[in-house]
């Protein structure tokens, strides 16, 4: 790098790099200032968020394979049993084919199979049945709205609000620039 008359480096800059003596951070009585301390922390508060969520995040990984592979292995198992049970049935018509003609045999287990199938039919109808939707949610969310500032339901106004119980409207804030 060549240099001018005044040592100078000599594309004008005239900067040269330098490693600070003190610690920028510090004010004029060597004291860290409120600004710089609020910094530091918001900074450190930000840090041990993303690590927690990282170690949250490594942490659940490794379970959900633990339960990946768990899954698995119960569909398999499942899968098993289900093959399984058509050589349970079989050896049933087959045993019941000592004391009986063969063709009622296979139609006894026939039918016992087709009950089985009515009644688990039946049962899942029923428990679909009893499911109903997040009511307590729905209710939460239509409170929110009725707190919101902006527009809201024609059914929900100031004035009704107070009367059914519910939260009235909030007023907009005051913007001191706006005029």
């Amino acid at each position: 790098m060549s240099r001018n008359e005044h040592g100078q480096p000599a594309d004008g800059t005239g900067s040269v790099p330098s490693i600070p003596l003190s610690d920028p951070t510090l004010g004029r009585d060597g004291e860290p200032s409120i600004g710089n301390l609020v910094k530091d922390a918001t900074a450190n508060v930000s840090t041990l968020f993303r690590s927690e969520v990282a170690l949250a995040k490594a942490e659940l990984v490794g379970e959900a394979k633990k339960a990946g592979a768990g899954t698995g292995l119960l569909v398999v198992a499942g899968v098993m049993a289900l093959y399984s049970s058509f050589f349970f049935f079989f050896f049933l018509a087959e045993l019941l084919d000592n004391w009986m003609p063969r063709w009622l045999a296979f139609l006894i287990v026939f039918l016992i199979l087709v009950l089985i199938t009515v009644v688990m039919a039946f049962v899942g109808y029923v428990l679909f049945r009893k499911v109903r939707g997040p009511k307590k949610t729905i209710e939460s969310v239509r409170e929110v709205q009725t707190v919101l500032p902006g527009k809201h339901p024609a059914d929900v106004s100031p004035t009704s609000a107070t009367r059914t119980g519910d939260h009235p409207e909030i007023p907009r804030a005051h913007d001191p620039g706006r005029r």
